[in-house]
């Protein structure tokens, strides 16, 4: 663990005492407590921070951090210590009644250590500029590839990179040698001086030549990163199949169990958010388009969802009932379109071939 990261956990802990010092005064009947039950108190809320912190520890150390990830793991860190201390006083029969008190020290606790977290973030920046917290790099490529991610890691001081030096042709750097030179000096490693990470990018064929070089970076405790040349890049993702590796499309966040709870928890308090204040207008729609042109006053048109699954989609109909709606994209000035509805209903058709107001799916 390096020592930025254990400066970042001990100043997280002192955040939770200071909040602990304020929420156990504010809870009713807590000068009643003994000291054991303070203790306890104090000693749930502790060790539940500690397991939040090893499964969910800061990355504000690492070279590229986006605000995203800040944002997400401080919120996933404050949620598991909250909920974890809430269970664990419930489960030793903690009688008083601190839930609400929990909650709102999460609360305080979550904007504290976003706010901390920029602060720290931004000092790390400021070392790296200053050339404290850096890392030397060795580039070996035979591609331009290489010179892309050399740019993009060396012309941001922030990340901390030094190039120690490099094999083979990078735009802007004088090159130590030729992939050749480099492949020849694997066979006396002592004379290598390589520095904390090395990026190699030849082809898939040079298959000795990377399995040689990785195995010497993991004697040495360097880190070895794998960069295809241009014409092997392929728009794909690894996945691991047993211990075979595979390329697909793509991954859904709704694999992950818990995206699918959090999306359906939206779907449903979304719908009902807009759904019931506009509910009074939904009879004055189906007037409207029953007046406009004969037939149903609902479009029904399948669509393919989660996992491959058709299902009917129904929608106000805002065009005339034609046999063209299913492969006819609508245009701009379409004549099937309603003369009154479509200002309201039909301001695009990005989306569907005959689309509505409201949508409901079945």
């Amino acid at each position: 663990m390096q020592p930025s990261q254990l400066f970042i956990i001990a100043v997280d802990f002192a955040v939770l005492c200071v909040l602990l010092y304020f929420v156990t005064d504010a809870i009713p009947k807590s000068g009643s407590w003994d000291d054991e039950k303070e203790r306890a108190f104090w000693m749930v809320c502790i060790f539940a921070f500690i397991i939040a912190e090893y499964f969910i520890p800061s990355v504000i150390h690492k070279r590229a951090v986006g605000a995203g990830d800040i944002l997400h793991r401080s919120t996933m860190l404050v949620m598991t210590q909250t909920l974890l201390s809430y269970l664990m006083l419930r489960a030793i029969r903690f009688l008083s009644r601190v839930g609400w008190h929990l909650f709102v020290m999460g609360l305080v606790m979550l904007v504290v250590i976003i706010l901390l977290r920029f602060i720290e973030r931004w000092i790390v920046k400021k070392l790296r500029q200053a050339g404290y917290n850096t890392r030397t790099v060795t580039f070996v490529s035979s591609d331009n590839e290489l010179s892309h991610l050399y740019h993009k890691l060396i012309s941001n001081p922030t990340f901390g990179y030094r190039v120690r030096c490099t094999y083979g042709h990078i735009e802007g750097l004088n090159a130590k040698g030729t992939v050749s030179d480099f492949e020849a000096l694997l066979s006396h490693p002592e004379d290598l001086r390589l520095g904390d990470e090395l990026y190699m990018c030849v082809p898939r064929r040079e298959r000795e030549l990377i399995e040689r070089t990785a195995s010497l970076c993991h004697h040495k405790m360097i880190k070895f990163y794998y960069v295809p040349i241009a014409e092997e890049k392929l728009n794909l993702q690894s996945v691991l199949i047993d211990d075979m590796e595979v390329m697909a499309t793509y991954s859904s966040p709704l694999e992950e169990p818990l995206n699918r709870l959090l999306k359906r928890v939206a779907d449903i308090l979304l719908s009902m958010l807009f759904l019931i204040p506009t509910a009074l207008l939904l009879p004055f729609i189906a007037i409207i388009i029953k007046c406009q042109s004969p037939g149903p006053v609902f479009f029904r048109q399948r669509r393919t969802g989660l996992d491959g699954r058709d299902f009917y989609c129904y929608k106000f109909r805002s065009m005339h009932v034609n046999v063209d709606s299913d492969r006819l994209q609508a245009t701009e000035d379409d004549p099937r379109k309603f003369p009154l509805v479509i200002s309201c209903a039909r301001p695009t058709s990005t989306n569907c071939h005959s689309s509505g107001t409201c949508c409901l799916e079945t």
